[in-house]
């Protein structure tokens, strides 16, 4: 088969069976002249059954979590049930036009609401909006309040947000976009925030810290609290990047740590589709103090009937963040998935995700595999270092990932987070069963014992799939995504 479906192929090829009479036809359609095409686009010329089989083919060379295990630390690459998408899918949901009145839409409303209830109560803020499109938007929403939050109180010289060394590598991003400069604290030995350091970098420049409860490093922050109220005796305030709450979920909550705003990924904790670049929702939760900078639309109840909530009522709010009411099947689907669980299967996602994160922990170490902070207690992911491996073998930690590969296994995040060498972040989550995580376990050992034996085997991996290793480097830095006949 051929790799590109311009490849294939012929002149004056097509598929015209499904196609509308009126497209067959000459009749000129309502457009103005101007608007008109004078030369045919650049398009495959192909038949239907060409399209069919070169797509699914495609498909079947994709990894993803319905195919492959996929432990992609920090990113809780977990099953999506399919009963979200049927239910999601209903007409009255499917079918329903965005500009459609409230009164036509009581039904969705009243989920998108209870949806909302249910995050307040899991993440103990006051408020949720669910309008931010991903988590990264989320992030850009919670930092865009805190910026409203000083200014509405004149409180204009606060510049700085503090961001660990261990922080997701867009909450720098976020906190500049939003105009701030950042200030890095390091991280001590033993996997904690350094609260010496935290304390001599706050001050009236400080508008808040951005981190992640437990961090990237797979451990949780023991001090919390005592971060917390460092930060707030400052005048700052605390984000809480929620991309690891799968860990704490039903246990502990972030407002109960004194965070005042946050962001939840449901396509991470919340079972919703994830990758690919979307589709995506990383709705905000605030306290008390940040509810009238909540982004709009969000939904109230009043007496029986739900409405939205705008800026024409919100006049302290930071805005629209995307059209209408954000990303609505994502939305239903998270709201099933919370139905399904109900509080004590919440509880019982941290509960396995950690088990089965502490269990391959032990494993590996067991196998001779150097863990990162062996001395503490994984939350739902952990860190194995590469780096004796790198300097005895010359096999890296991309040369690992590479070759899982070639044994059926998307990689774990790979060199992050940065401050550990050679490092991957390993996440099980609570959807795989033990014989799932033994076998690849057991591949791992296979993997090292090759690096030992036969280091060129690994170096050069992947062997199996239909594109060896890439130039990531050209691929960045060049990247070209136009087809260019060859003439």
């Amino acid at each position: 088969m051929s790799e590109l479906i311009f490849e294939q192929s012929q002149p004056n090829r097509s598929a015209p069976t499904q196609m509308p009479v009126d497209f067959l036809s000459d009749r000129a359609i309502d457009l103005p002249e101007s608007s008109l095409r004078t030369t045919k686009p650049l398009l495959p010329e192909v038949s239907e059954l060409q399209v069919v089989r070169h797509y699914t083919n495609l498909s079947k060379q994709l990894f993803s979590v319905d195919t492959h295990f996929y432990p992609l630390g920090s990113c809780t690459m977990k099953y999506n049930p399919h009963i979200m998408h049927q239910l999601a899918s209903l007409p009255g949901f499917l079918n329903r036009h965005p500009l459609s009145s409230e009164e036509h839409g009581q039904g969705f409303l009243a989920c998108l609401f209870e949806l909302q209830e249910i995050l307040k109560a899991v993440t103990g803020m006051a408020g949720v909006s669910l309008t931010p499109m991903a988590g990264a938007q989320g992030e850009f929403a919670g930092i865009s309040m805190i910026r409203q939050y000083h200014q509405s109180r004149h409180d204009d010289g606060r510049t700085e947000i503090i961001v660990p060394d261990a922080a997701h590598g867009t909450n720098p991003a976020s906190a500049s976009m939003c105009g701030y400069t950042i200030k890095e604290i390091p991280t001590l030995e033993s996997g904690d925030l350094d609260l010496d350091a935290l304390k001599k970098a706050v001050g009236p420049q400080t508008a808040g810290i951005m981190l992640t409860n437990p961090s990237t490093l797979g451990v949780f922050e023991r001090r919390i609290k005592e971060v917390a109220e460092i930060v707030h005796n400052a005048g700052g305030l605390l984000y809480y990047d929620g991309a690891n709450l799968n860990a704490i979920l039903g246990k502990v909550r972030p407002g109960d740590m004194n965070f005042d705003v946050m962001h939840i990924n449901l396509h991470k904790t919340f079972g919703t589709p994830h990758g690919g670049g979307g589709p995506g929702a990383g709705p905000v939760a605030v306290n008390k103090r940040l509810l009238p900078f909540l982004p709009v639309p969000y939904v109230e109840k009043v007496d029986e009937d739900y409405r939205w909530v705008t800026d024409k009522t919100a006049t302290q709010s930071i805005g629209q963040l995307s059209a209408f009411m954000g990303n609505a099947g994502i939305l239903l689907r998270a709201y099933v998935y919370t139905r399904l669980l109900g509080a004590e299967g919440m509880t019982r996602v941290a509960e396995f995700a950690c088990l089965n994160s502490n269990y391959m922990k032990k494993r590996f170490e067991q196998l001779g595999f150097k863990i990162d902070l062996p001395e503490r207690r994984a939350s739902h992911e952990f860190i194995i270092s590469m780096k004796d491996q790198a300097d005895a073998y010359h096999v890296t930690a991309m040369d690992y990932a590479k070759r899982l590969l070639d044994y059926g296994y998307h990689a774990p995040t790979v060199y992050f987070p940065l401050i550990v060498p050679e490092c991957m972040l390993i996440e099980p989550t609570e959807t795989e069963t033990k014989e799932t995580l033994d076998e690849f376990i057991d591949t791992m050992a296979k993997i090292k014992q090759e690096a030992m034996t036969n280091p060129e085997l690994v170096q050069k991996a992947p062997h199996t799939t239909s594109l060896k290793r890439l130039d990531a480097v050209k691929a960045a830095r060049e990247l070209n995504l136009v087809y260019t006949p060859v003439v």
